[in-house]
């Protein structure tokens, strides 16, 4: 009798321990599969300060080659001098922003090789200009320059200020003027462009 109570208690013991145990698919906090606590805060978005040197250098490129493709479109089909005037300002301008990238990235250690491919959201622009022609082309373009130069200043200010290279911040610092300069043309050339959109 001793040995059948004793072995009992060792079964009874063995399932009170496995009822403690959370289940397979369970975090040791209780969570399926790693869901969040409710209350907790889900930690912050990759800042552009904290990128890495070749994530910032793949941004600018990717940028540059955005504005170049986008504004190789302009050259050829806006209607107005002003916007194919700003749009020969950016090729040249952002070919010798790829230019300056390239050599600096080149004489770091370990060097850089900036990647120009676009996001996505860069595409998906180009793409939806190139059916466009006259008036309406040139409203999409103009405001997809403002938007552009919006993400660019953000990105080349945050880098400037607290990015970890200290040649690329100094490229930064010096693309911070020219992208405002920009940016306010593009403002510029939106205002009547804005006024005449139904």
């Amino acid at each position: 009798m001793r040995i059948i109570t004793g072995m009992t208690a060792i079964v009874a013991s063995l399932s009170l321990a496995a009822c403690d145990q959370p289940p397979a698919d369970t975090t040791a906090d209780g969570r399926a599969d790693g869901s969040p606590i409710p209350g907790e805060v889900a930690p912050p978005e990759p800042t552009v300060a904290s990128l890495s040197g070749q994530d910032f250098a793949n941004t600018l490129a990717a940028g540059d080659a955005f504005e170049i493709a986008a504004s190789r479109l302009a050259v050829d089909r806006a209607p107005t001098p002003a916007v194919r005037a700003f749009a020969q300002k950016m090729i040249d301008a952002h070919t010798a922003s790829t230019d300056r990238l390239n050599k600096d990235g080149a004489t770091l250690t370990p060097a850089i090789k900036p990647d120009p491919a676009l996001s996505s959201e860069q595409q998906q622009k180009l793409d939806a200009l190139k059916p466009l022609t006259g008036t309406a082309f040139e409203l999409a373009y103009i405001k997809d320059q403002v938007a552009a130069h919006e993400t660019a200043l953000g990105t080349v200010q945050a880098y400037a200020e607290s990015g970890g290279d200290p040649i690329l911040k100094r490229l930064a610092t010096d693309a911070v003027k020219m992208v405002s300069e920009h940016l306010d043309e593009a403002r510029r050339l939106a205002q009547p462009a804005t006024a005449a959109t139904p």
